[in-house]
């Protein structure tokens, strides 16, 4: 399920907002600066290859393409969780995202498959933080804009693609705050619990 909760910075049990709803949910992150679409979802064979991905959704990607992202790629983690190759793998990919972080170019994905969950860390309109919780699933498209403080969980069971848009491949290193923010927020798989 699609949601955005809205918390204080500071405690994350202060909740601010919350939606399910997709038309809302652009509306709520708009108003912060962050591009948020629900895209029709293609039927594509399990294993499909980027090529045949990026096919699939040819005028989607054509149309961010021409906003300034010319480099495009599609990645996914998947994998059997009870073999213990692909859990260290998981685990490693997991930890390189979970720490507050900013990238220099703007971080633009859809997802295909699979779920995700993006904290955001933004100033509001009325000039308070809140870190802007968005947990995605296939048909959901989101843009935030570079410098943008934040971290991703893809949970200890991860099962995503997504296909992804660069201005400069190199500007989506992370410049990681060193604020341990995130560890006062509930992870990926707490949300789902929740919900």
């Amino acid at each position: 399920m699609t949601l955005l909760s809205i918390h204080d910075d500071q405690d994350a049990n202060v909740l601010i907002d919350h939606s399910d709803d997709p038309q809302r949910i652009a509306q709520l992150l708009g108003e912060v600066g962050v591009v948020y679409e629900r895209w029709e979802v293609r039927d594509l064979v399990p294993g499909a290859s980027s090529e045949e991905v990026l096919a699939a959704y040819a005028p989607e990607v054509d149309r961010i393409r021409a906003q300034g992202y010319g480099t495009v790629d599609v990645a996914s983690l998947a994998g059997d969780p009870d073999d213990a190759e692909f859990r260290e793998r998981a685990a490693a990919a997991r930890s390189k995202f979970l720490a507050e972080h900013r990238h220099g170019d703007d971080e633009v994905r859809y997802f295909i498959d699979g779920s995700g969950a993006f904290y955001l860390r933004l100033e509001r309109p009325d000039g308070s933080v809140a870190v802007h919780i968005v947990m995605c699933e296939a048909g959901d498209f989101l843009s935030v804009p570079r410098g943008t403080r934040h971290w991703f969980d893809m949970g200890t069971r991860p099962r995503f693609a997504a296909i992804r848009f660069f201005q400069d491949p190199e500007g989506w290193v992370g410049d990681f705050t060193g604020d341990p923010i995130a560890e006062r927020f509930p992870t990926f798989d707490e949300l789902v619990a929740a919900h």
